[in-house]
């Protein structure tokens, strides 16, 4: 497999990505309760189960859910990649509206602040997580219509998954867990 092979579905992913950002942030420009709809629902099944005050507990429960969600935007792709793209699509169009009341609320530096340091090794985990799916329903696609190997291409990008995401879920964990906080306490001084 070459890298050749992820830049499709990369492009895929980061434009289902952008476009239900954008999306997100534009539903709640319009309609402000489904922001904090959206917010509520972030803090109840995602914030409330990660721990604060240690950020040793802090960086596992980020580790462990974003890990999570690149598994299952990977294996998604054994649904022939819907299920890929609806995790895709759901993240961007939350991330966005949570984005947009953030910014009504705090202001655009605080969201920078809030997103950037760790976002910048996470949403790339999340898209080439997200691309190794779609590659995986390629592959499917096409031993279904008798022209590949799936499961020599699965074991091929379960390995880019070994070696690639998941060492980046772990840094993009680090960095939110340890020093995102930090600016984001130097932000809200200002």
């Amino acid at each position: 497999m070459s890298r050749e092979t992820l830049v499709r579905p990369a492009l895929i992913m980061t434009g289902v990505f952008i476009a239900t950002l954008v999306l997100g942030v534009l539903v709640v420009s319009q309609d402000p309760v489904v922001g904090k709809t959206l917010v509520q629902l972030l803090r109840d099944q995602i914030l409330g189960s990660i721990p604060s005050g240690n950020p040793l507990l802090l960086f596992l429960a980020i580790f462990l859910n974003n890990l999570q969600a690149c598994v299952l935007l990977f294996l998604g792709g054994a649904s022939l990649g819907a299920v890929t793209l609806f995790i895709a699509g759901t993240n961007g169009l939350v991330i966005g509206g949570v984005m947009e009341v953030v910014r009504q609320e705090q202001g655009i530096l605080y969201v920078m602040a809030a997103i950037l340091p760790h976002g910048i090794v996470e949403i790339p985990s999340f898209i080439l997580a997200g691309a190794l799916g779609l590659a995986l329903a390629e592959a499917l696609w096409q031993e279904g219509t008798g022209v590949g190997d799936a499961a020599a291409v699965a074991r091929e990008l379960g390995s880019v998954f070994l070696r690639a995401v998941l060492p980046l879920v772990a840094l993009a964990a680090g960095i939110e867990a340890f020093i995102t906080p930090q600016i984001i306490s130097l932000v809200a001084q200002v």
